[in-house]
């Protein structure tokens, strides 16, 4: 074990998802963190309960170690926001060359509100799901971002923080063999039926990746990663006779 405990930035997306099964594979205890910011995608707010609902009732080995799970009002953030995320406007790029979905300042927000969280139950380690391979661009999803975050958090509040990103070297593929990898084809089939990524927020069509509306980038980048991934995986060779 790296450490005992550990504060993982849940969304219940895929990303957060695979993220929280890796905290749960290291550490003793494990509580999770969710932001409620106006996202338009606010769907996700109530798709987090189940998936962690699902790894109670599915992964029982891991329940003993899920502790609790803290919300965060951040509606301010999506109040001074114009972007596509916390707008009802069309995604597209704008003239800065990043998509409308950056939301200013979000993962910053977020990893100071969990270190705060954490300062208070006594825990100094933090995981989320940035990544920086698969992505679009975000500066806060950089991993020299997190390195000055993690520096800045330790230095302000006076404990060694450590801002774990297990996935940000991965592509999505990679990403969903490291969740077959940690929880079997019980934890992929949780991802495709619990979990919600898109964009939209969209749960009406059901996809073999999951739900979403097939067309925003967090499907797109979702629904290539499955893809590819499922053309990876080993098929054993049929048995003659």
């Amino acid at each position: 074990m790296a450490d005992t405990s550990a504060l993982v930035l849940f969304s219940g997306g895929q990303d957060s998802a695979t993220c929280l099964a890796y905290a749960l594979s290291r550490f003793n205890r494990v509580e999770t963190i969710g932001f409620n910011y106006g996202q338009r995608h606010s769907i996700e707010m109530d798709c987090r309960l189940s998936v962690l609902a699902a790894f109670r009732a599915q992964f029982p080995h891991w329940t003993d170690r899920l502790g609790e799970d803290h919300v965060c009002d951040l509606s301010v953030l999506g109040e001074i926001s114009e972007t596509s995320l916390t707008r009802q406007v069309e995604i597209e790029t704008s003239t800065s060359g990043l998509p409308n979905t950056f939301v200013p300042g979000r993962n910053l927000i977020f990893l100071t509100l969990a270190a705060a969280m954490a300062w208070r139950r006594g825990i100094t380690t933090l995981i989320g799901g940035m990544c920086e391979t698969d992505y679009s661009g975000y500066p806060d999803c950089r991993r020299d971002t997190i390195d000055a975050q993690e520096l800045t958090l330790s230095r302000g509040l006076g404990r060694a923080y450590s801002i774990d990103t297990p996935l940000m070297w991965l592509d999505k593929a990679q990403t969903w063999e490291m969740a077959r990898a940690l929880g079997g084809d019980a934890l992929t089939d949780l991802i495709i039926e619990e979990t919600h990524t898109c964009y939209l927020g969209d749960r009406t069509q059901r996809h073999d990746w999951g739900y979403g509306c097939a067309t925003c980038p967090a499907c797109g980048l979702r629904a290539k990663g499955y893809a590819k991934w499922r053309n990876q995986i080993p098929h054993p060779e049929p048995v003659e006779g």
